[in-house]
């Protein structure tokens, strides 16, 4: 992965990354069915399922400031990185966990610290190698509680790193009331409101 920044023009694709640890449960349903939209769109879209990885935490190591890639680790995470250089468009969909992501979905957002250009001296300047590319993204939560601020952190968690990094947040969601697994297939609004949320990513990629 280089740290160049890309110039040329990016095809409309879209990486879709679930952070669920459960097999079939609702995140994955919301997931399959934004990819839907987005096929429909044209779109070339894949489907990351996070649990199916094995990846490493991001140890703070920082040989990523000097090799603008992730030196430290050869793993799950390492043929993520040309996907997401790839792909303008980007869903990370999380379950609440505790008040926050999932553990899978930190470590896969911590991991894409390499995507940062830093200066000297601490604090210095810094800029990320995937702006200025008119990047969008979706991000979408699913809970068990009803009430909003029961969902803590979770959104903000997955909002502000992508920003940072240069993605347009296009679209965010918080299905709430979800726990059984697979429920949210049998709620229309829910589906229908991430469909909406697919379809407004790919207007957006289109522009």
């Amino acid at each position: 992965m280089s740290s160049e920044p890309r110039t040329e023009a990016l095809d409309p694709r879209v990486l879709i990354v679930c952070g669920s640890p459960r097999a079939h449960g609702n995140s994955e349903v919301l997931a399959e069915h934004i990819a839907k939209e987005t096929e429909s769109a044209s779109a070339v879209t894949e489907v990351v399922r996070l649990r199916e990885l094995d990846y490493s935490s991001c140890v703070g190591c920082e040989l990523c400031r000097d090799s603008g890639k992730c030196s430290r680790f050869t793993d799950g995470m390492t043929p993520l990185y040309d996907k997401i250089v790839e792909a303008r468009g980007l869903v990370l969909i999380s379950p609440v966990h505790n008040y926050n992501v999932t553990a899978w979905m930190k470590a896969f957002i911590d991991r894409l610290y390499c995507f940062y250009e830093l200066g000297y001296p601490r604090p210095g300047p810094w800029r990320s190698t995937l702006s200025d590319q008119d990047r969008k993204a979706v991000i979408v939560a699913v809970a068990e509680q009803t009430e909003v601020h029961d969902a803590g952190f979770t959104l903000e968690a997955m909002r502000l790193p992508l920003e940072a990094l240069g993605y347009e947040i296009v679209d965010e969601l918080l299905v709430s009331g979800v726990f059984d697994k697979g429920l949210v297939s049998s709620l229309p609004d829910a589906l229908s409101a991430v469909e909406a949320a697919g379809h407004t990513l790919t207007q957006a990629l289109a522009r």
